[in-house]
């Protein structure tokens, strides 16, 4: 295409913009802090190559994480032609669903031939064009993409599978439970460790309860010691109902010994290291003719030696043909635990997505687990790996893939096919990479499998705004970007568009607490005297309330409350205010702030800034499950940790405020400098002399109220 017949938009650009445009080096990064106009470097890179250097668009591959990101490049290529504004207006037609957005997409691009030829497809897109143009032998080129995500791209919709990564596991689960004493074992994993979290020191877990019953036995029941567990266990799979600490009451003298057996008309005492005499008690029981044996913390250390003290002891006492072994099948045994099995089986989903994209062999990683120091993970892993192996043999014997083998496959196709890899060799001279700071192993082994060495790498991302690591991302790939990709060309684009000057400055100054990073200037195009507003709040429904009063006062200032945006760590922390604003019929936008990277709002609220378990940061920030393969350090996941308060803080253009709470602030508010924020300590203070509390939900109410503002409970 002539260059007169070109949008000229060069103009538009900063120094560092169309430097990166123009560079001629084989391998570029581009750093593009948040706001500095990322996307539009990249796209105006594609517009320069082809209408400046006259690259044919065939040659041009552009490479995005998300199918939203590349229809967001094509309609942004698409909006530089559209002179007579309708095809933005059908961008921003609510009423068109994004189906028949699709199809005026495809209209579009057949009117501007060019825009049609430029390859722009995500990662797992393009990995699926190959395999379904050159084939898979093992599979015969019919296979189906087994997802949980229910998010694929438009041209994959009719071959994904039946079954989700969750249900096939599932399955599997299921059918290892078929063996009674897997089944046992993992009811006593789900009991230890997602129901009462062992792991937890009881010292913070919110299982230790009142009366110190905080083991939960294979029946139900809540006892006082692992070994009094290990008793009530032995019963139930015997077949054998038990009390737990019944009454018993001989000359008003009342007594709780740990279990009575019905059917042996039988008493236990179990007698830990810490218990008192029992000799009172046992001539007690012996005067009213009752059968009361003791079992000691000691014989508990030798799980054999228990089990045949427990027989001798109880055997005796019970009629012919009463004991037995229970026969257990699985629905009845989870009963009422779905929450716990979701929770390991989307751990389990985590683990075998982290062996592929880290190239891990299955064997090697159960051995290495086998010698972990913490039981916890080594039977996480025992249990697993059974599963894995059925369903490894469940997707193959289907001709199932999930987005990591697409990934895996196509590279073993490129490597061991001269012929296919030379066609990609041949076709494309410029790959443009899009979010490269969450680019994983198996990706990087991808682009290098499938370009060309003469042909440009252009990638565009931000090391600071890296926080998928849970999903694999290696931040390493992009800080230490010259170590893997040689001779490399680094450019930093230093101005950001859209945050306020106070709000670029704290944001930074944030961020370079991290110590694995790259340093960059970044400078704010916006001036603001504003600063970051921080409540602490005197306890979480203060905050709520705090942050009510606030919306309503930005509402009156004629603010659109499509324009106030909430983030939060976890969906769970919005609940409250949502139900409360829902009461007061205000609608704001809110986001989990992962959910939230690449948008921006005039006004953001974040919440739930916190320490402790479940705040921000999280202080498991990781499980030790996932270090047996990816063994990662402390600070470096606290690194993670601060780069999503760096993305949560640089979402707002004009305003920011966070809530905290006293006496529990996270320690990223410390690392705003002062100058940066303004504090307000307990801005909504109650009149505790008219004031009650709720019962239900803590909440301080007006005494005159009948009902609970906050949970709607009756007062």
């Amino acid at each position: 295409m002539a260059k007169n017949n070109t949008p000229s938009a060069l103009v538009s650009l900063n120094k560092q913009q169309i430097a990166a445009v123009k560079s001629e080096n084989k391998r570029v990064l581009v750093i593009a802090g948040a706001g500095s106009g990322k996307t539009q470097t990249i796209l105006q890179k594609i517009l320069y190559l082809i209408h400046e250097k006259n690259v044919k668009p065939s040659e041009i591959l552009a490479i995005t994480f998300t199918k939203n990101a590349a229809n967001e490049m094509i309609d942004r290529l698409l909006l530089s032609y559209d002179k007579s504004g309708q095809y933005h207006i059908t961008l921003t037609n609510k009423s068109l669903s994004e189906k028949e957005k699709n199809t005026l997409r495809r209209q579009s691009m057949a009117k501007i031939g060019w825009v049609r030829n430029v390859t722009i497809r995500t990662f797992h897109g393009l990995c699926y064009a190959i395999l379904k143009s050159y084939g898979v032998p093992v599979f015969d080129n019919k296979f189906k993409i087994i997802t949980d995500t229910g998010y694929v791209d438009e041209e994959m919709t009719s071959i994904v599978a039946s079954e989700t990564n969750y249900s096939a596991l599932h399955k599997m689960l299921i059918a290892c439970c078929d063996d009674q004493q897997y089944l046992i074992r993992f009811k006593r994993y789900v009991l230890d460790y997602l129901v009462d979290r062992l792991h937890v020191p009881h010292k913070s877990s919110m299982a230790l309860s009142n009366d110190n019953k905080i083991y939960t036995t294979l029946n139900g029941t809540k006892v006082r010691s692992k070994s009094e567990q290990y008793i009530a266990d032995w019963l139930y799979r015997h077949n054998l109902k038990f009390v737990y600490e019944p009454k018993v009451t001989f000359k008003d003298v009342t007594f709780h010994p740990d279990f009575f057996v019905p059917d042996a008309n039988l008493y236990i005492e179990h007698v830990s290291n810490l218990s008192r005499g029992t000799g009172l008690k046992e001539k007690q029981f012996f005067l009213a003719g009752k059968h009361l044996v003791r079992t000691y913390e000691e014989m508990t250390r030798d799980t054999s030696v228990f089990n045949l003290a427990l027989d001798r002891i109880i055997r005796d006492k019970l009629p012919d043909g009463v004991i037995s072994n229970n026969v257990l099948n699985y629905e009845e045994e989870f009963r009422g635990r779905h929450n716990e099995i979701r929770n390991y089986l989307r751990q389990l989903i985590r683990v075998i997505d982290m062996i592929k994209v880290d190239d891990k062999d299955w064997v090697a990683v159960y051995e290495q687990a086998t010698n972990d120091p913490h039981q916890r993970v080594r039977e996480f892993y025992f249990l697993a790996f059974p599963i894995i192996q059925k369903y490894i043999k469940f997707c193959t014997d289907r001709s199932f893939l999930d987005f990591n083998d697409l990934n895996i496959k196509a590279i073993d196709l490129l490597k061991n096919s001269d012929e296919i890899r030379m066609k990609f060799f041949n076709q494309y001279k410029y790959v443009l990479v899009d979010e490269f700071q969450d680019v994983n192993k198996i990706q990087v082994n991808f682009i290098r499998t499938m370009m060309n060495p003469d042909a440009q790498l252009f990638c565009v991302g931000d090391d600071w705004q890296s926080i998928y690591g849970f999903r694999g991302s290696d931040v390493q790939y992009i800080v230490d970007f010259r170590r893997f990709f040689k001779d490399a060309k680094i450019i930093s684009l230093e101005t950001n568009y859209r945050s306020t000057s106070s709000i670029v400055d704290a944001s930074s100054e944030v961020i370079r607490n991290n110590k694995f990073m790259l340093d960059k200037v970044v400078r704010a195009y916006k001036k603001s005297k504003s600063k970051i507003e921080v409540y602490t709040a005197i306890d979480f429904h203060d905050g709520v309330e705090w942050a009510l009063q606030k919306v309503k006062e930005l509402i009156k200032k004629k603010i659109n409350p499509e324009q106030i945006l909430f983030l939060y760590r976890r969906s769970k922390m919005f609940e409250p205010y949502r139900e409360r604003f829902k009461k007061e019929k205000l609608y704001v936008n809110a986001k989990t702030i992962h959910a939230a990277k690449g948008l921006e709002s005039k006004i953001v609220f974040i919440i739930g800034l916190t320490h402790g378990n479940g705040g921000f940061p999280d202080i498991w920030l990781d499980d030790r499950i996932y270090h047996i393969i990816r063994p990662v350090k402390y600070d470096l996941l606290l690194e993670e940790e601060r780069r999503l308060f760096y993305v949560a803080l640089t979402r707002a253009a004009d305003h920011l405020y966070l809530i905290t709470e006293a006496g529990n602030e996270s320690v990223f508010i410390s690392e705003i400098p002062e100058a940066n924020k303004s504090s307000v300590a307990f801005g909504i203070q109650p009149n505790f002399k008219n004031k009650k509390e709720c019962k239900k939900c803590g909440a301080i109410v007006d005494i005159g109220h009948k009902f609970c503002s906050a949970c709607g409970a009756k007062i």
